[in-house]
């Protein structure tokens, strides 16, 4: 998906070497000062500064997550016996996601050969000439909007999750060059759009976050406390919270990444003349919409992603979308392109197996309690930052809800929180984090788009800008969503 090597041969690449290794002993002199001091380290802390800290030097994110966690394992006082096994115990719940999200990507293969994809980036192609209408503000805008609502769709109306991505998005490159746009602010509005979506509208991932997990979670910890919340409270409480998020994509696409940045040529910026034009049929057309409405369909009714991209991958198959002997190849296809995805999802649920193998998630949060005290506003502040940095090592909002909400909500309660405003808290604390962290499925899913020609680093063009323009806007609105709600 991504080249995260330590740099290439000659100076350049000795050079880089030696940063990497001054940063590492300057992390190791620091950690043995803390020891030598007798100050404990929380075992979480160390495993996802470590994780980040190799993710940054460019070591590749699964290798960063494998070593974190078990530095963080021993750090907590577990054996190489006992942290292996909580790695590999964890790591049944994270391939189950991770087949999920091959099948999601060979429904999304199975799309792409309907001609919808391509007809749609040669339509666009079509409208961008050579000089000044190469730089058309109107064809700018109209692709980003494109993408924003692609990204919407994908996780409310058309539940694909990240799997349209790397199938929209590579025959888009040639375009995005032409209008010389910087890929980072493409990253930032998938990243933001998806994040939105799914955060405050209750439809399909949506659906599953708010109903199911975090009101679930919310009602269930809340019980013994007199806290009830219901199902339109959800939207309500995180609208704050994703505007802050929404303000951080317009900050990226205005002000961060709005100066032209140019790529080296791709194939698809060759002349229209020589390709053959794209044309939809009207059967195919109906094939597609309809394969699309099953997926939905049977996704809400059965909650299962694989069972819904599985039937429509089979209708768009008896459809004849692509010949019947190329279904093999169909799915290979999907296998490929999600298959990084799927490993670094698999491997980021052990890593987070191992977090909570240490026990010391709790007394993170709870340390964070005893520091706040009685001040409604550190606290929020805190809260928020402490579900940011689990997230981050997590990689998952949907996995960190249940982390959180057992201190979470009884530390609301004792500090007076509506529960409109213990929903925003919860459901902000465990969304941030979620764009910008490196096993993200979001910010993996736009680098595996993004850099189709090599040309978009997963950590430097992916995961510090969504993470910068995802999270600082949601930190401050969410905060003042706890404060006034």
């Amino acid at each position: 998906m991504t080249d995260l090597s330590l740099g290439s041969s000659g100076g350049t690449g000795e050079l880089r070497r030696t940063r990497v290794f001054s940063v590492l002993a300057l992390a190791a002199a620091t950690y043995g000062g803390l020891f030598a001091a007798g100050l404990h380290v929380n075992a979480v802390v160390l495993s996802i500064v470590a994780m980040m800290t190799l993710c940054l030097l460019r070591l590749p994110v699964a290798v960063a997550l494998v070593s974190a966690a078990v530095l963080g394992g021993l750090q907590a006082g577990l054996s190489m016996t006992e942290t292996i096994a909580a790695f590999n115990g964890n790591l049944l719940i994270g391939s189950q996601v991770g087949m999920t999200y091959v099948m999601i990507g060979a429904f999304a293969v199975a799309l792409a050969r309907s001609g919808l994809l391509e007809l749609l980036a040669a339509k666009i192609s079509g409208h961008l000439g050579t000089g000044e209408a190469a730089a058309s503000r109107g064809v700018r805008w109209s692709l980003l909007l494109i993408l924003c609502a692609a990204s919407v769709m994908s996780q409310n109306l058309i539940p694909v999750h990240i799997a349209f991505i790397p199938v929209l998005i590579p025959p888009l490159l040639g375009v995005m060059n032409r209008l010389r746009l910087d890929r980072r602010a493409i990253a930032c509005v998938l990243a933001c759009a998806i994040s939105s979506s799914y955060l405050l509208l209750p439809t399909g991932f949506g659906a599953i976050f708010l109903n199911d997990i975090l009101l679930t979670n919310l009602n269930e910890v809340g019980a013994d406390l007199g806290l009830s919340v219901t199902a339109d409270m959800a939207p309500r409480a995180m609208f704050l919270p994703v505007m802050g998020i929404v303000a951080g994509m317009f900050v990226a696409v205005f002000i961060t990444y709005r100066k032209p940045r140019d790529y080296l040529a791709v194939e698809s910026e060759a002349p229209a003349a020589s390709k053959p034009p794209v044309t939809l049929k009207p059967a195919q057309l109906l094939a597609t919409l309809a394969a699309l409405a099953v997926a939905l369909v049977c996704q809400i009714r059965f909650e299962s992603l694989l069972v819904g991209a599985m039937a429509g991958f089979i209708i768009l198959g008896f459809a004849g979308i692509f010949r019947w002997q190329e279904q093999d190849d169909v799915f290979t296809e999907g296998l490929r392109m999600m298959a990084q995805v799927a490993v670094i999802i698999t491997l980021a649920s052990g890593f987070a197996g191992v977090l909570s193998a240490t026990g010391e998630v709790q007394p993170l949060v709870s340390a964070s309690a005893s520091f706040i005290g009685d001040n409604k506003a550190l606290g929020a502040a805190i809260m928020l930052l402490v579900g940011l940095f689990v997230t981050i090592g997590f990689g998952d909002s949907f996995a960190s809800v249940p982390i959180l909400a057992p201190v979470y909500v009884p530390l609301a309660q004792a500090l007076d929180f509506s529960p409109l405003a213990t929903v925003a808290l919860l459901g902000a604390a465990a969304a941030l984090g979620d764009a910008g962290s490196p096993a993200s499925t979001i910010t993996l899913g736009a680098t595996a788009g993004l850099n189709a020609d090599g040309q978009h680093d997963h950590i430097r063009d992916s995961v510090i800008p969504t993470f910068i323009h995802a999270n600082f806007g949601m930190v401050l609105f969410a905060w003042i969503a706890a404060l006034t709600l």
